[in-house]
């Protein structure tokens, strides 16, 4: 995958945080635009993630371990107007590149934030349970979380104070700050990977992920709640 010419003003700055994340990165990075800035923030892997990233053509930066930290480092060394912030095993479909194109195209959008439908990629029927209830959160409670990505405006980014140094639920806090009215859902999906949800049972990760959010809206510490979650 040949990466934009430093010399280049990119409009797009694609931003990944990883942490030993070698197995899906490789799947995550060679979907994406030979246009865009790519940023690989690593928070200390100690798998092949450094190597798969730079293979890749990635600019990698290394920064402390702690999501919202290491998206943050991203954003300052990133040199596009527009922001996409991504999971390493995590990208979007053409479906919803078309609509990223669109939204970005539109000047009047860089007001309001962008986040995609959520999907995992496997036929599990407890999957396809798993993302009615995402659409019902985000419906209800228009919180996406950082697996359906976001696409942001550094102005706006900047405006509402960016991703604060969480060690998780930094999608969360960003996307509070932003509120329902700053935050759209685009056309199309961003697909995720299933294994962790396999690791540890369909059941277990989703309660679990209930119970880190249910903690965190009634102002438990995000360091807490890591350590709970496994981080």
């Amino acid at each position: 995958m040949q990466r934009l010419a430093a010399q280049v003003a990119p409009r797009l700055s694609v931003i990944i945080p990883t942490l030993n994340a070698a197995d899906g990165l490789a799947t995550t990075l060679a979907a994406l635009p030979s246009d865009a800035e790519v940023i690989v923030v690593d928070g200390g892997s100690s798998d092949a993630t450094l190597q798969v990233a730079a293979a890749a053509g990635a600019q990698v930066l290394r920064a402390p371990a702690g999501r919202g930290g290491q998206l943050a480092a991203g954003v300052v060394q990133a040199r596009a107007p527009w922001m996409l912030f991504l999971h390493a095993d995590t990208r979007l479909d053409a479906k919803a590149w078309a609509a990223l194109e669109a939204f970005v195209a539109d000047g009047a959008n860089q007001d309001t934030a962008a986040a995609f439908g959520f999907r995992l990629d496997t036929r599990a029927w407890q999957a396809r349970l798993l993302e009615l209830g995402v659409r019902l959160r985000v419906a209800l409670l228009a919180l996406p979380y950082g697996d359906q990505g976001m696409l942001i405006h550094r102005q706006l980014y900047e405006r509402v104070g960016g991703y604060r140094p969480l060690p998780l639920m930094e999608d969360v806090d960003l996307v509070q700050r932003l509120g329902r009215r700053r935050l759209r859902i685009l056309p199309g999906v961003a697909l995720t990977s299933a294994v962790r949800w396999r690791r540890r049972g369909w059941m277990r990760q989703s309660l679990l992920n209930l119970h880190c959010l249910a903690l965190y809206l009634t102002g438990a510490p995000p360091a807490r709640i890591a350590q709970i979650y496994g981080r």
